[in-house]
């Protein structure tokens, strides 16, 4: 198990939302705006070393605010060459680019679904403009209905906003795993609420055993929480702490994750 840090940027800006609330008319629940900029944030990893971390853009691609997120961005990988994946508006057309920059690899959701099913025609598109080697998917997911008993979780795109039809299923893992260097998946449900980990899904992740590597993100708000994503994920699923971070406002020190990293 590996700490991934992060860096998600919305409206040109460091920050921490609540998973599930973006929305292109309403803006974003917030829990946390940085008074850094991005480049802060890829100076202080670069220092750590932590590799692999993801920037994520949550405007939509397109507009100016999505331009301010890319501006932001380039500021972060300037500061640390390689050390970043990045997602946001990735497409077969500009992947190369997001490489050009600086990033190890483009994360692509939303591209790769089209009515709601996995276009293997694009993840095709992707693979011969970057090749599998630079190539993350992201299935972040969310529970379908009202029932919270359900074990039924359905990858969602468009900023989370979009039910596809596809669920997030041990077959899905393994048909997708020839496109793909590496997984990152929120568990959207619980994304920036600070209450705990989704624990069905890290059981239903932690005993998929054909694998890459997946890095999974929402709802780490303790140490405690780490133990959790040990031990269900069998040691072997990297995680992301987003607004329980003292970075970022939250009360897990820095430092002190770091430490506990380390001690592995």
């Amino acid at each position: 198990m590996r700490f991934r840090p992060c860096i998600d940027i919305h409206d040109g800006k460091v920050k921490q939302i609540v998973g599930g609330s973006l929305s292109d008319i309403m803006g974003a629940e917030t829990n946390f705006i940085s008074d850094q900029d991005a480049g802060f944030f890829g100076r202080l990893y670069k220092k750590y070393g932590l590799k692999g971390g993801h920037i994520i853009l949550l405007n939509k691609a397109g507009t100016d605010e999505y331009s301010a997120d890319m501006a932001a961005a380039e500021l972060a990988m300037k500061e640390y060459p390689d050390g970043f994946m990045i997602g946001g508006g990735v497409t077969a057309e500009n992947a190369a680019e997001f490489i050009r920059l600086g990033a190890t690899h483009v994360i692509v959701t939303s591209y790769v679904f089209r009515d709601g099913m996995i276009d293997f025609d694009r993840l095709d598109k992707l693979v011969n403009e970057v090749g599998k080697e630079h190539l993350v998917l992201d299935l972040s997911c969310r529970r379908k209905g009202d029932c919270l008993e359900q074990d039924d979780y359905y990858i969602v795109t468009d900023r989370w906003q979009k039910f596809t039809d596809a669920p997030l299923t041990h077959d899905t893992l393994d048909k997708l795993k020839n496109y793909s260097d590496e997984y990152l998946i929120h568990a959207v449900d619980v994304e920036g609420k600070r209450g705990g980990i989704d624990k069905r899904l890290m059981t239903l992740l932690g005993s998929w055993e054909n694998g890459i590597p997946i890095t999974y993100a929402g709802g780490v708000s303790s140490f405690d929480d780490l133990e959790v994503v040990r031990k269900l994920g069998n040691d072997r699923i990297d995680v992301t702490i987003g607004s329980a971070l003292s970075i970022f406002g939250g009360d897990m020190d820095f430092d002190e994750v770091i430490d506990y990293f380390e001690r592995d």
